[in-house]
Order: C-alpha cells, then structure tokens, then sequence
C-alpha cells in the first residue's frame, strides 16, 4: 500500500524542501554574517585611528623639527604618556631617534599591522604593535608602536560570537515557523470556517483555492465535500421520509378516528383497527429500511452469490405470500450467473420488485428473470406482465412514497422500488425501468464474479 506521504504532490516533501533550503540559507547566511561581523570586529575604531594617526603626525613633525633630539624629546614624552613600546624608525628599522631599537623593539618590527588592517583576537595580554608611515611614498619613515589596551579591538566579540551561533538559528526557525503558520493557517481557517457553517447551512462547501490543492489540504478539503454532499443528502432524505411518512399516517389514523366514532361494533371495530396498525408497521418498518440504505456496506461480508439460488429463496417467499405457483417465476439465467453482493440486501431488493410486480400483475401473470454478463457486470432484467408506467414516471417511481394515481387504491406505500434501487446503488450497482408493452422491465447491473 503505497504510504500518501510518498505521493509527489504530499506537503512531507514541500515541508522538507523548505525545511533543507532553510537549513542551508541559515548556514550560509551564518557564515557570511559571522566573517563579516568578526572583520569588522578585527578593525581599529575611529577613535583608535585617529588618535594613532595624530601621533604619527607628532613624530613627523618633531623629525621634521629638530631631527633625532626632535624624535628623542619626543619619545621621552610619549612614553609618559602611553604604556608599550615606541619607536620611529626608517625604510630600514632604524632608530630615528639617536637610540639603538633593544631586542624587544626589534621582534616588535617582525609583526606589524596597518592602521587599517585586521587585528588577531591569539595576542592574549600583549598588544600588537601598529606601524604608521608618515606618507605613502615608499621609503618615508614611520611610527611603530604598541597598541594602547583602552584601543584594542574586538573586546566585545567572544559574547557576540556566543550570541550569533545561538541567536541566527533562533530567529531562523522563529521565521520559517511563522512562514509555516501562515502557510497553513490560510487552508485551516478556510476548512475550519467550512466545517462550523455546515452545521448551520448544510450546503456549505470548501472552495477554490483549497480543495484544487494537491497536497494533503486538498485531499483533506476533497473529503469534506464528499462527506457534507453525503450528510446533506442524508438529512434531506430523512427529512423527506419523515414529512411523508408522517403524511402516509395521517390517512390511517384518520380512519381510525372515523372508526372509533362511527356505530361499529366490537367486532369490526377489532378488524379495522388490526387492519390499520397492521399497515401503519408496515409503513414504519419500510422506511426504516429505506433510511437504512443510506449507511454503507462493510466489504468484509461481501461475497460471490448465486444469482440462481437467490431467485429460488425469492421466489419460495413471494410465492407463499400470493399464493403463486412457482412456475410463474421462470429464472432464464445460465447457472453459473454470479455476483459480488451482500446476500441479505440483495435478497431484500429482490423481494421488493417481486412484491411490486404481483401487486401489478394480472390474475395468470408471470415474472420472468433473465439476462446477460457484459464485461465485469451482469445485466438482469426482471419483467411483469402487468400495465407499466407512463414513459414520463419510468424515473419517478423509484422516488419514496411514490404511487401512480392506477396503484392508489393497492396496498403499499410506494417505497419497495426506492429501496431496492438504494440496495443496488450501495453494492456498485445499477437499476432503471423501461416499459415492455405490456409490463415493466426492471434493469439492474451488478458486479459479476466466478461462479460460485
């Protein structure tokens, strides 16, 4: 059985898709965001290079000045001032200022950065030293020294790095779930707003664009309109059996007031009254059975039927009650005819046409069983001999409480074709009426199966 979440259109693979494409834009957009950040963080601040590019001008002045004693005078000052190592020294590292570099200056020459360029977060405690030539020309001199603490950079960034790898996948998945809700919202409100008007308005139905979706709200909104199509017609017809079932006992129990008040005796007044709650039952238990059609079959008790051994117990009970020979009922159907069914609905669908067509035969009638397998289905035709149906009613007569103006004044509430069509429909079958002149013909097209 093939799982709905494989089916290409199913919301799995959609949700899938945009959970990985997330996953990748989040990765991406972490590293791009990280790299450029941590770059940024690498950077002097503006203050940092302004005051470091205002000292380099100092010590260019004071070289200009007065040369070393100039460089010197002005070293001694800085020193006071700023806490690391500083020396300005020439396009070959030497000491512009009269003053050999010691050891340490000199390793403080091997790792120079620009003013401009990127700082390392690996110095720990010892700050990097910043070289800053006094203009662009290649051999002109330049301030190194060692970066003031107050200026190093990047002191916020161990925080910011925590708060980046925690706070780009939130805010991702705190995005894409409001993507997803709103998504899902839209096809939810739509089905639930559907669902909450149908029990006020049972035509209410799920519309474009969500039941032409072909993911699961689709199917899902497909659904609902299949089960509302169902209710509805189920509510109209339970509300059209009890409207005229109620009509039907308002004839006997008419009666029965007549009877009461009229100067029968006791006698005729029992036989009447048997009489009319013999056919108010009836009249009951028919259109219990007809509100039954409308509940499904369970398949599990479906089974091949002999079309052959159902006419013979058809046939034995209908002719017990009219009093028929069994020779009336010829069955003109090969023995092996069968059909995929449920032997007890079937049987009661049989038994209603064959009670209609004696109630519609005359006095020597017969009502002959035949047909034929086409395909996958049997075709069946029952046919009476009686007077038919105007062409006009051949559709209407199997609508409940259905009765022809000649079939008034018989016995029966016009349900037996009612039920048996809704019995037939309920297995996958068919049934129509045609006229046979004289007789009617019922068509009926059941699922064909192996003989059994």
């Amino acid at each position: 059985m093939r799982c709905a979440w494989l089916a290409p259109h199913s919301l799995f693979w959609r949700l899938a898709i945009v959970l990985v494409l997330t996953a990748v834009m989040t990765m991406v957009l972490g590293v791009w965001l990280m790299g450029e950040l941590r770059r940024d963080a690498q950077r002097l601040g503006s203050e940092a290079r302004q005051v470091l590019s205002g000292y380099a001008a100092e010590a260019e002045q004071a070289w200009r000045d007065e040369g070393e004693q100039g460089v010197a005078a002005w070293l001694a000052m800085m020193r006071e001032k700023e806490a690391g190592n500083i020396m300005v020294v020439d396009h070959e590292d030497q000491s512009l200022s009269g003053t050999p570099l010691t050891e340490r200056e000199r390793a403080g020459l091997r790792f120079q950065r620009s003013l401009n360029g990127l700082m390392s977060f690996r110095y720990g405690k010892r700050m990097p030293y910043i070289g800053i030539p006094f203009s662009a020309e290649k051999d002109a001199p330049r301030l190194i020294l060692q970066l003031p603490p107050r200026y190093r950079p990047g002191t916020y960034w161990p925080y910011l790095e925590s708060g980046l790898l925690v706070g780009i996948p939130a805010v991702s998945a705190l995005l894409l779930g409001l993507l997803l809700f709103w998504r899902v919202r839209g096809p939810l409100r739509a089905l639930q707003d559907q669902v909450l008007h149908f029990k006020d308005d049972t035509a209410a139905r799920v519309g474009a664009p969500v039941v032409q979706r072909r993911d699961e709200f689709g199917e899902l909104a497909r659904s609902f309109n299949r089960m509302a199509d169902k209710v509805s017609t189920m509510m109209s017809t339970q509300k059209q059996l009890l409207n005229d079932m109620s009509h039907e006992l308002r004839t006997p129990l008419s009666r029965l007031a007549v009877a009461l008040e009229s100067p029968m005796d006791e006698a005729a007044l029992r036989e009447r009254l048997a009489a009319e709650l013999a056919r108010m039952r009836d009249l009951v238990d028919d259109t219990l059975a007809l509100g039954w059609q409308d509940t499904q079959v369970d398949s599990s008790m479906l089974e091949g039927i002999s079309i052959h051994a159902l006419w013979d117990l058809v046939v034995d009970n209908a002719g017990f009650e009219s009093g028929w020979a069994r020779e009336r009922f010829p069955c003109q159907l090969p023995a092996q005819a069968c059909v995929h069914g449920h032997l007890n609905v079937l049987a009661q669908a049989f038994e209603n046409l064959v009670r209609n067509a004696i109630r519609h035969s005359p006095a020597h009638g017969s009502i002959v069983l035949s047909g034929s397998r086409e395909g996958d289905v049997w075709h069946l035709t029952l046919t009476d001999q009686g007077p038919g149906v105007p062409d006009a009613s051949l559709e209407t007569i199997f609508s409940p409480f259905v009765r022809l103006e000649a079939a008034r004044n018989e016995t029966g509430f016009g349900l037996g074709l009612s039920i048996a069509r809704r019995a037939l429909t309920r297995l996958g079958g068919e049934m129509w009426a045609e006229n046979a002149h004289p007789g009617l013909i019922i068509h009926m097209q059941l699922p064909a199966c192996a003989a059994v």
